[in-house]
């Protein structure tokens, strides 16, 4: 059976290059006015360490969204236009990471980081929403799928999926009110994904 996918593929292997790449604009050099010497550069780089960690979460979350998205894809043999907006809707969330991230960045440790962790909560339990509706519509027609894919194995790609939805959703409602709380669980999941992506790999070509 011949693959039909490579074009939507192709298209979403450019999207997420280029969210990756846009987000090195978030990191800011230091006017030449401002640095006389190392010691001032010194300080502007320590001052910046946020900036930093957002491009690193933004970054490595993004990369694991792109492992897990072409695993499935090694899945899905043809497409329909339900696939086609499904996955759509994970690149525009995708193309959206950084700003939350930003966001978090710059505001956890002040008064707003109960919003700013709730946002970024909340762009991860859309994505993960994102998934699990691109596999319910993949999997629903079984000619969509590779060929000689098992209902069990279809099942464990599904189960993968939906593992993170009630705990995104637990993050996100007790962000508004433990928000250090809610963070480690995303850390938590994103670790989750990067070790689990490997269940979705389920035979060989």
């Amino acid at each position: 059976m011949e693959k039909e996918t490579v074009r939507i593929e192709n298209f979403s292997d450019a999207v997420f290059s280029i969210a990756i790449t846009l987000l090195v604009l978030n990191l800011h050099v230091p006017d030449t006015n401002a640095v006389k010497n190392g010691a001032d550069l010194l300080v502007f780089l320590k001052g910046e360490w946020k900036s930093y960690l957002a491009f690193t979460l933004s970054f490595f979350s993004i990369f694991i969204m792109w492992v897990n998205h072409h695993k499935v894809f090694k899945q899905i043999y043809s497409r329909n236009t339900a696939i086609m907006f499904a996955n759509g809707l994970i690149l525009f969330l995708v193309s959206a990471v950084s700003y939350p991230t930003a966001l978090l960045s710059r505001f956890f440790d002040g008064e707003a980081s109960s919003i700013a962790v709730a946002l970024y909560t909340g762009i991860f339990l859309l994505i993960n929403i994102s998934y699990n509706l691109l596999w319910f519509v993949a999997s629903n027609n079984k000619k969509l799928l590779r060929p000689g894919i098992t209902n069990t194995a279809i099942k464990k790609i599904r189960n993968n999926f939906l593992y993170g939805l009630p705990t995104y959703i637990i993050a996100f409602g007790i962000s508004f009110h433990f928000p250090a709380i809610a963070l480690a669980i995303n850390m938590v999941l994103l670790v989750f994904w990067a070790t689990s992506s490997g269940k979705i790999n389920l035979a060989p070509e």
